[in-house]
C-alpha cells in the first residue's frame, strides 16, 4: 500500500565554494564512494518512501543514474530527475514528478533533503515525517552556539539576537507537498527571490514550521576542510 511520502534529495548545486570545476561537491568521494551515494542510500532503505527522487543538474542526470546503478543496484524506488534553476524551482519539480506518477493530494508527504548532508539519520527522516504530518510541514535544527551578530551594513553591529531563541538550519525539511506548491505560487516574483530556503515560503505566509531535532554531524560539506571532517566522521561511524 502506498504510504503518500517520497524523499526528495536535492543535487542540483555546482560546488562552487569547493574549488573543484570538474565536478559538483556531492560528486566527489568520502568513505571510498560519492557523497551522494551515501546520502541516498539513507533514504533508499527507508520503508516509509513511495519513491526516491533525486533532482539532479541535467548535465549530470545520467552519471547520476550510473552511480546509483553501481553502489545501489536493488533501488527500484530511487529515480533521477532534472533539477530547476532554484533550490525550490528545484523541488517543485520533484512535486511535479510526484503529481505526474503518483497524484498529488493533501496528505502527500515530501522530505527534502541536501545531497551533501550524507550523515542524517534515521531518527531525523522518521521524526520530518511524522512533523510534516502532524504540522504540515518542519525543519531540522540545532541551538546556535556561536552568538549571532547581525550586520545591516556588513561594517558594524546592528544587533545582537538572544542566542538562547537562535538555530542553525539543516535538513531535511519536510511538508505536505500540495501546500507548499500552493503557497509558493502564490508569490510575487519579489517574494520568490528573497527565499533562501523552502521554509521561508511557509514563514512568509505566517504558517507554522515545527522544528525537529538535529545533530552537529549532520554537516553540509561545503568547503575542501569540511571533506577531512567527514573522512574522520565516516571512520568514526
Amino acid at each position: 500500500m502506498a504510504n503518500n511520502i517520497f524523499g526528495i534529495i536535492l543535487a542540483g548545486g555546482q560546488g562552487t565554494r569547493m574549488g573543484n570545476a570538474e565536478r559538483p561537491k556531492q560528486f566527489m568521494e568520502i568513505g571510498k564512494k560519492p557523497i551522494i551515494i551515501h546520502t541516498i542510500e539513507k533514504f533508499a532503505i527507508h520503508s516509509a518512501f513511495d519513491k526516491v527522487i533525486v533532482l539532479s543538474p541535467r548535465a549530470w542526470i545520467s552519471h547520476t543514474r550510473d552511480l546509483i546503478r553501481k553502489y545501489i543496484p536493488r533501488s527500484s524506488n530511487v529515480v533521477v530527475v532534472q533539477g530547476g534553476s532554484t533550490r525550490n524551482e528545484t523541488i517543485m519539480n520533484g512535486i511535479r514528478y510526484i503529481e505526474e506518477n503518483f497524484g498529488l493530494d493533501d496528505n502527500t508527504i515530501i522530505v527534502t533533503h541536501d545531497s551533501v548532508r550524507p550523515f542524517v539519520s534515521h531518527r531525523m527522516i522518521e521524526e520530518n515525517i511524522r512533523a510534516a504530518q502532524e504540522c504540515g510541514a518542519c525543519d531540522t535544527v540545532i541551538p546556535a552556539t556561536d552568538t549571532i551578530v547581525e550586520s545591516a551594513g556588513h561594517q558594524f553591529i546592528s544587533s545582537i539576537p538572544d542566542r538562547s531563541t537562535m538555530y542553525q538550519g539543516q535538513t531535511p525539511q519536510s511538508f505536505r507537498a500540495k501546500k507548499l506548491r500552493d503557497i509558493y505560487e502564490s508569490l510575487t516574483a519579489t517574494e520568490k527571490q528573497i527565499l533562501t530556503d523552502a521554509c521561508k515560503i511557509l514563514v512568509l505566509k505566517g504558517e507554522k514550521v515545527q522544528l525537529v531535532e538535529g545533530d552537529v554531524t549532520n554537516i553540509k560539506i561545503t568547503y575542501p576542510s569540511d571533506i577531512r571532517l567527514a573522512e574522520a566522521l565516516m571512520e568514526g561511524k
